[in-house]
């Protein structure tokens, strides 16, 4: 899942285990498709890939696919995705794709994978092209855009409190400005915000799966992008050569076990991430505690201490804020920041001094642009919503959501405020999916998964990974002991040696296995590596 409001922006801003003696690894030769139960293939033919020089000077090659908008009606309209690749940096020892998805739902893969393409393991990098693309109605594809101009879409941002509501007045205007977007969605995108489901999104894959001449899907999914990838193994499960789930979504509590009543809560709570958000920034503050100012500027000397400042400094923003900091746009910035550590933790530790001290943060710069035609695509934030409000369900009442935001807050603090309200857009919002997948999730697949889980997430909890790897037929989980959303970001030496390991030749890592963070927060920056469960050929210094 996404930074800005919740996850579910994407970062724009950026898992049954069987005999050990059998299963440390598995050889990805694969039987046909249609061995393992695979869906069929939509008909028609696979989208033609020209790829090019995404610009001048780039490392990077994109393409346009061409899809239909509806797989029950292959003939109709159709709709573009824009798609990146990099090419294998060994290309003499090329294996074949790796498909990416950076989460969300909303993340555009055409930007977020060359940004973030020196976080794959060097091993992956050389062995296969890495592919990814901006999912149907978001970002340079064929996108879901309500409004008619940007100042409309800035004004529409405007008009509702940053983070989420906190007064009776805001909360009127965090609806009304939800049933406007609702409104506005139905009348200029009312076909497309129905074709933009994750199961529409899984037959995409299988497309451009198809269309790169790969007879099965090797792929690595983060956050959201693994509720992709367990939609995809469960409607394709013939053709899964390697999958790893990164940061996991657990698909039953997503679809509220495909439930036909009206949900209670909503589906970040059901997925457990106000309470998972509290405990990563308890963490992050007994982190900072035990250390000096000079590691961390907001520690007070003690874990207590400073737990005990970042109470007083949350409750002080709530009388008077900081210039533009408000209580629950710092709630959203703390939850927010903790998504990447390095540096995001120690920028976050400065941040919340400056307001400590009753100073206006500096804005953090953002990343360079990568080399890519459309580095700064609109993103608007009715595209996560159209893609999970559509799957997912979530009360359609917005009375109920200040409820359940303070009951929320009773376990889990200003977190549990936070992740309610992130799913407020779904109570006005206009369009269900026409075509859903809610499970089963446990289809045999042509060769296991791998599922990999922080203990410390601001949004997807270590639970929603164990759920994963349960809920799969053939999956491992490999637990990262570590702060931050994914271990791709937040990179372990021995995480990645089992990644690499897993994604060459089927190699699992053995049942229970588990990693640590290379450098936590407030640590000094240093490699560490070494599988925990006993050596590491492909361990190495993170690059």
């Amino acid at each position: 899942m996404p930074p800005k409001r919740g996850l579910i922006a994407g970062h724009r801003r950026h898992t049954a285990v069987i005999a050990a003696l059998v299963t440390c690894s598995t050889i990805l030769a694969g039987p046909s498709p249609a061995s393992a139960g695979g869906a069929p293939t939509p008909s028609g033919p696979a989208p033609r890939l020209d790829w090019s020089q995404c610009v001048s000077g780039s490392e990077f090659d994109c393409a346009t696919a061409k899809v239909p908008l509806d797989y029950d009606d292959p003939g109709g309209r159709t709709i573009e995705l824009a798609v990146v690749k990099r090419k294998a940096a060994d290309p003499g020892r090329r294996i074949g794709t790796l498909f990416f998805n950076p989460g969300g739902p909303g993340g555009p893969g055409t930007v977020q994978m060359p940004q973030n393409y020196e976080s794959f393991p060097r091993e992956v990098r050389e062995r296969f092209d890495i592919v990814s693309w901006d999912p149907r109605g978001i970002g340079n594809s064929t996108a879901v855009n309500c409004f008619g101009s940007p100042q409309e879409a800035a004004d529409w941002k405007a008009s509702k409190a940053t983070g989420f509501p906190v007064g009776e007045q805001e909360r009127a205007d965090f609806t009304a400005a939800y049933e406007e977007l609702g409104r506005r969605c139905e009348q200029r995108a009312p076909e497309l915000v129905r074709h933009v489901s994750t199961a529409d999104t899984a037959r995409d894959l299988d497309q451009l799966r198809q269309a790169v001449g790969d007879q099965q899907l090797t792929y690595y999914g983060i956050s959201y992008g693994t509720y992709l990838g367990a939609t995809y193994a469960n409607l394709f499960p013939g053709r899964v050569r390697a999958m790893v789930f990164d940061a996991n979504w657990d698909p039953r509590a997503w679809t509220n076990n495909a439930s036909d009543e009206a949900p209670r809560t909503t589906s970040f709570q059901r997925l457990g991430s106000g309470l998972s958000a509290a405990e990563t920034v308890n963490r992050f503050l007994t982190l900072c505690g035990s250390r000096t100012t000079a590691h961390c500027a907001f520690s007070a000397g003690s874990p207590k201490a400073t737990q005990d400042k970042y109470d007083q400094l949350l409750r002080r923003l709530r009388e008077e804020p900081v210039g533009p900091w408000t209580y629950a746009g710092t709630v959203a910035d703390v939850v927010n920041s903790l998504y990447v550590v390095q540096p995001g933790a120690t920028k976050l530790a400065a941040r919340l001094q400056d307001l400590w001290k009753g100073r206006v943060p500096e804005p953090s710069p953002l990343p360079p642009p990568p080399l890519v035609p459309h580095p700064d695509p609109y993103l608007g934030e009715e595209q996560s919503t159209a893609v999970f409000c559509g799957d997912s369900p979530n009360p359609r009442d917005p009375a109920v959501y200040h409820t359940l935001a303070e009951e929320a807050a009773v376990r889990a603090g200003d977190t549990g405020r936070f992740w309610i309200w992130a799913s407020a857009g779904c109570a006005s919002w206009p369009a269900v999916a026409e075509d859903r997948y809610r499970g089963p999730w446990n289809n045999p697949t042509a060769h296991p998964i791998l599922v990999v889980g922080n203990t410390y997430d601001p949004s997807t909890p270590l639970s929603a990974a164990q759920a994963m790897a349960e809920e799969l037929a053939d999956a491992r989980l490999l637990t990262h002991d570590a702060v931050g959303h994914t271990a791709l970001f937040n990179p372990s030496s021995c995480v990645q040696a089992h990644e690499s390991r897993y994604l060459i030749d089927g190699t699992l890592p053995p049942p229970g296995a588990s990693c640590r963070q290379d450098t936590p927060p407030f640590s000094p920056v240093k490699p560490s590596g070494g599988v925990s469960t006993g050596g590491g050929g492909m361990a190495r210094t993170v690059t």
